[in-house]
């Protein structure tokens, strides 16, 4: 019997359509002998569909119209059955539920891979492929993130977090910001990915824009110091806490400063259809030596391994030119097109990567259950709130 897998993407996320295209690209490369693929659609309110076109790249073209083609559904855990279930439910007429065995999100961005998704599905009981819920919050608040990395020696810049009470004092903010980093800086959402938000200033009057450019996006802001010298190195991993393997470099190209969301997702996909992150320029493998290459490899498996992470993920580094410093910059816990293209040189196709994450899930699920999460009491028999102090000391 085929193992039933839901792939899920879009959500309400400002990266929702990469999603969409990374979702449908992890579809088509399935292993259809193995598994039966149910897509999942969900929209920007995260309300889920399922249909005939919901795995259709074109469909997207009309959203409105593909939703009035297609059931809309919520999950239900019935029995131990995880149960994709019509709603609302009709009063007359059959109620027919798919079930699922797994859950695959492919979701970019705040509200879906920042652990709030992850969370859903682990309450209601749903085995899912990818990061955890701690993980996947620790790798979206690049804040915390930092200080978990630091904890395990691996080597990040400094950096300083500002809310919106620094940004209702905007001059003191900047002061501050001149103070302690000079310029260049970068400026970013402190947990949005695919560049959204994301700029470099080298004036105040550029400063200024960025931050009001990434207060548009998140209510933290992260600023650190901007490497004038820097490039850019990206490699993934796949496996989890306990065993691990990183994937070929690459060294993404950009127009700017910055690899931009427009370099990502916009220009390279003109004329052709956007084949997400599969369609940035880049050089693969990045033309390093063979020392740093596995100084590389060697720094994403182990900051993978500390931030607790399950799946694949792809980490982007930083390699200051001046003196060959090498620093992490950020992961994407769930990477765009899942980073498919680092893993094909190595001799790991699409399909082969797919069923690895589905295994790890599913490994994960097993060693979760051989946990214990109750054990008996009496302590109901004998509560009482005729006291002032509870029971909770």
């Amino acid at each position: 019997m085929k193992i039933r897998v839901a792939m899920m993407f879009g959500g309400k996320s400002v990266e929702h359509e990469v999603s969409v295209i990374s979702g449908i690209q992890a579809l088509l490369s399935m292993d259809t002998e193995k598994y039966e693929v149910i897509p999942v659609y969900m929209t920007k309110r995260n309300e889920m569909y399922i249909g005939e076109e919901i795995g259709k790249i074109e469909s997207y073209k009309d959203i409105p119209g593909l939703l009035k083609k297609s059931q809309r559904v919520i999950l239900v855990n019935e029995d131990g059955k995880i149960q994709l279930m019509p709603y609302p439910l009709r009063k007359f007429g059959k109620n027919v539920p798919v079930e699922i065995d797994v859950a695959f999100p492919v979701v970019h961005g705040t509200n879906v891979e920042d652990g709030a998704f992850q969370g859903y599905l682990k309450t209601i009981g749903v085995p899912f492929v990818g990061c955890d819920v701690t993980a996947s919050a620790i790798g979206m608040d690049k804040y915390i993130m930092k200080a978990v990395l630091k904890e395990n020696a691996v080597p990040v810049l400094d950096a300083a977090l500002y809310t919106l009470s620094d940004y209702a004092r905007m001059d003191s903010l900047l002061d501050s910001i001149e103070k302690r980093f000079g310029y260049p800086v970068i400026v970013k959402p402190v947990n949005l990915g695919s560049s959204v938000g994301i700029s470099v200033a080298k004036s105040r009057v550029e400063l200024a824009n960025s931050v009001d450019d990434a207060f548009r996006y998140a209510t933290k802001v992260l600023v650190e110091h901007a490497i004038s010298n820097l490039r850019e190195i990206n490699c993934a991993v796949l496996g989890d806490e306990n065993e691990a393997i990183a994937s070929e470099c690459e060294e993404p190209l950009h127009t700017k400063d910055i690899l931009s969301y427009e370099d990502k997702y916009v220009s390279n996909a003109k004329g052709s259809g956007s084949k997400g992150m599969a369609s940035v320029s880049r050089k693969i493998p990045a033309e390093l030596s063979p020392v740093k290459r596995e100084e590389v490899r060697a720094l994403a498996v182990k900051a993978f391994q500390a931030l607790g992470c399950n799946g694949v993920s792809r980490i982007d580094f930083m390699i200051d030119e001046d003196d060959g410093t090498l620093y992490f910059n950020e992961i994407n816990t769930i990477p765009g097109s899942l980073s498919f293209y680092l893993w094909e040189p190595i001799g790991i196709p699409y399909k082969e990567l797919l069923d690895r994450m589905i295994g790890l899930a599913m490994k994960r699920v097993r060693v979760e259950e051989s946990l214990t999460f109750t054990f008996d009491t009496n302590i109901l028999n004998s509560a009482s709130f005729g006291g002032a102090k509870g029971t909770k000391r």
